[in-house]
């Protein structure tokens, strides 16, 4: 499935529909008056994170999406029918933000959670409405009332319990090809990941999701190699496993030149729980882990957790540590309040 995060589209709800001129016609009933019926209103536009879905790549094949018009009114006092509303479908974790790409409108989290985006137009008077002593006749109804139009831009924050961070070719998709089912693309080349993936990892009957972005590299917040835009879909994260290669000539380095970066991104990115591992660990001998797992502690402060993914050395220890951060994060979280949606 390809991979989209943000997206710009243009909505508009339905116009009302317009307001009825009729008159009472019944035999034996010579001045009936006016019986003509109101409009219907426009249909409204919606947005509702549903399942199923970690891509806004339908929205770049379609961009304008309008509700339907409310039905005419009709003779009888008949109002019309309500026009056809539309729903936008995104996945979890859509920020909806406003033309200028800065004002959040809203922020879809929880699958079902549903916001009105755009409300359609009321309809017009019939000439029911316009009835007066003078005028008994009336032959003046009401247009609908136009609906509303606006463009906005969808953007995707992935909802993840774990996130991994590293320099190009750490080990990140190999470590949540071999703890999940995902299917991540690996290769011995930079930049192999292009776009976030997710995996549902398990360890002692339970389970977490697992996030993983396109590595860093110095100067990512600039723009150099792929940048720093695919960070966002680690801020919601509970813990952050941040991967050093051991393949590194200078592993405290390598983790100094992530950190740097994650601190010139913000959006509290270092301020996460965060372990630290020396992955790919099944190419060094005894004496080289030592060496390198003493420059990683000298500069993360604290010593590293070991892991080779493709022996599955350590994994198990790394999958643990992630799942106690995580379980605590959400023991800590209070039972969800039932929330009233806008309507």
């Amino acid at each position: 499935m390809k991979f989209l995060d943000q997206a710009k589209v243009y909505i508009r709800s339905g116009d009302g529909g317009a307001g009825s001129v009729s008159f009472r016609r019944e035999k034996f009933i010579e001045f009936g008056g006016p019986d003509g019926g109101d409009g219907g209103r426009g249909g409204d536009v919606w947005a509702e994170a549903v399942d199923g879905l970690n891509t806004l790549i339908d929205y770049r094949y379609q961009q304008h999406f309008k509700a339907k018009t409310g039905m005419h009114g009709m003779g009888r006092n008949m109002t019309g029918g309500k026009g056809a509303d539309i729903t936008l479908k995104v996945p979890a974790g859509t920020q909806i933000f406003a033309e200028d790409n800065e004002t959040l409108i809203c922020d879809l989290t929880v699958v079902g959670q549903r916001f009105l985006l755009a409300k359609g137009g009321n309809g017009g008077f019939g000439n029911q409405h316009f009835k007066t002593s003078t005028n008994q006749a009336p032959r003046r109804a009401n247009p609908g009332l136009p609906g509303e139009e606006l463009s906005i831009w969808l953007r995707l924050k992935l909802i993840a319990d774990a996130g991994l961070v590293g320099l190009p070719n750490a080990g990140k998709s190999t470590f949540l090809a071999a703890v999940t089912a995902a299917k991540p693309k690996i290769a011995d080349y930079p930049f192999t990941t292009l776009y976030p993936g997710l995996g549902v990892a398990r360890i002692d009957g339970r389970e977490f999701v697992l996030a993983d972005i396109p590595g860093l590299i110095e100067g990512a917040h600039e723009g150099v190699g792929i940048g720093d835009r695919f960070l966002g879909h680690v801020e919601r994260t509970r813990v952050l496993l941040h991967l050093i290669s051991a393949q590194e000539e200078n592993p405290g380095r390598a983790y100094k030149t992530v950190r740097a970066e994650l601190e010139a991104y913000g959006n509290g990115l270092t301020d996460k729980v965060e372990i630290v591992a020396l992955s790919q660990i099944d190419i060094l001998d005894a004496d080289q882990r030592k060496k390198k797992a003493a420059s990683l502690k000298r500069a993360a402060g604290r010593a590293p957790l070991l892991v080779s993914a493709v022996t599955g050395e350590g994994v198990e220890a790394v999958l643990r540590a992630l799942m106690a951060v995580v379980a605590e994060a959400r023991d800590a979280v209070p039972a969800p309040v039932e929330t009233r949606w806008r309507q």
